[in-house]
């Protein structure tokens, strides 16, 4: 015990370079003993922001909670930033460069429906209905990630050389209606400058992985989202008679059907995977009247900017003639979401012996393309980053049984998150360290 006393106080008067001239595993073993030190902080939070969710562009309460630890650690902290954002800077005890750490922090219009003892009760209105409000994809984890992350580093702060930027997003989810913010908003506020990082990291919870497991990909590794509106007008008639009209009801279903062949048949998937999806369908209020119109809304999935290009023109195409050709007519609307997250291959190549030192070399898999989006990718656009998943499935859980991400039964092994905090805090020391 003695002996474990005296290394902690040692390592706390070193500078870092006397630290890593005996290589990284000193301040690493200190990085994890801190980690599992801190691990029912974190997993307290968790359970905090869990049992109270917000929505994008709406997380006071969780804005209010990491600014108050950020500035009991020390940090400078900056709020306000896209509305809700939280920026803390971690300045170490020398110079040298800067790295970026993210997570997000809102929830989902989804009503929770796991029986648990912190189980999200909220309720809002959300596009002019009442819904339950669930943290569905993690972001309390990666929140409560993230600050064990800043407490660990703060607690180690004499020991980096450099400057770590701590990032707690909003509206990752997206903005809501009329409204800007997520990432890009962040970047417009000038999130990446004064100072400038050299690089950015991000985690995500992944129900297709157990815990204890990182899964990580080079290159394009999430698609990019586009929204997809498509309003058919026909002419309204009685539905006895319907050749005295022009039924858009008819023509939205082979529309919907003339999409599929876009990506079937038009599209070269050797390449890279594209999908089309139709994901809610209206017109009409009576079953003996044909509507005057019909509404449609999808998104699109791409991981090549070319290919998306040339799909959102076959998609108009595709609409519009399938329209004209029953004597209707197809307005299109697509808007533009997140771009495609592209892990820097170089980055990645640089990280990985990090991320197996953390979890072990046959718990640090590569993973398929994914065609969720992230706009994470925002980041990625202005500077290097990298963004991996983090398994959250139980022992002994089939993960081809657990639900996934945006599910009503979502679940986080919280066993998993002493792993988030040490592979994070592990990548940004380890990052300043070889950037020097």
């Amino acid at each position: 015990m003695l002996r474990r006393i005296f290394l902690v106080a040692f390592l706390s008067v070193l500078p870092a370079s006397a630290l890593w001239a005996e290589g990284p595993g000193a301040l690493a073993q200190e990085i994890d003993r801190l980690a599992r030190e801190f691990e029912p902080k974190v997993i307290a939070w968790r359970r905090d922001f869990h049992q109270n969710p917000e929505l994008g562009n709406r997380e006071f309460r969780t804005a209010k909670v990491v600014a108050e630890h950020l500035r009991r650690l020390g940090l400078e902290v900056k709020t306000g930033v896209a509305h809700t954002g939280v920026v803390g800077l971690l300045r170490g005890g020398g110079p040298g460069p800067v790295v970026a750490l993210r997570a997000d922090m809102d929830a989902l219009p989804v009503t929770e429906t796991l029986d648990l003892p912190f189980r999200s009760q909220a309720r809002v209105e959300y596009e002019g209905r009442q819904t339950g409000v669930m943290h569905a994809c993690g972001h309390d984890a990666h929140t409560a990630i993230l600050m064990g992350v800043a407490e660990v580093l703060a607690g180690l702060k004499s020991q980096i050389a450099g400057t770590v930027v701590f990032i707690f997003q909003p509206a990752e989810e997206g903005a809501p209606e009329g409204e800007e913010g997520g990432a890009s908003l962040m970047i417009k506020e000038g999130v990446l400058e004064s100072p400038r990082p050299d690089a950015i990291f991000a985690l995500h919870t992944s129900t297709g992985h157990h815990t204890g497991k990182l899964a990580y990909r080079a290159g394009p590794v999430m698609a990019a989202s586009d929204r997809l509106r498509i309003k058919v007008r026909g002419r309204q008639t009685h539905g006895a008679a319907p050749w005295s009209g022009v039924d858009p009801v008819v023509v939205a279903s082979q529309i919907v059907l003339g999409l599929q062949t876009i990506v079937s048949r038009q599209m070269n998937l050797t390449k890279e995977p594209v999908v089309v999806t139709i994901g809610s369908i209206h017109g009409g209020n009576r079953n003996n009247i044909i509507p005057g119109e019909v509404e449609m809304e999808g998104t699109v999935r791409t991981f090549n900017q070319n290919m998306r290009e040339e799909v959102h023109r076959r998609i108009k195409q595709t609409a519009e003639m399938i329209a004209a050709a029953a004597g209707a007519s197809a307005e299109v609307q697509i808007r533009e979401g997140y771009p495609v997250s592209v892990n820097d291959e170089g980055l990645t190549e640089k990280m990985l012996p990090t991320l197996k030192r953390c979890a072990g070399e046959k718990n640090v898999v590569l993973r398929d393309k994914s065609t969720g989006a992230e706009d994470f990718a925002f980041f990625q656009q202005k500077i290097p980053g990298f963004y991996y998943h983090l398994g959250v499935v139980p022992a002994g859980v089939d993960v081809k049984q657990a639900a996934p991400g945006h599910s009503d039964k979502f679940f986080v092994d919280e066993a998993a998150l002493v792993m988030g905090v040490r592979s994070l805090a592990n990548l940004a020391v380890d990052f300043l360290e070889s950037a020097r």
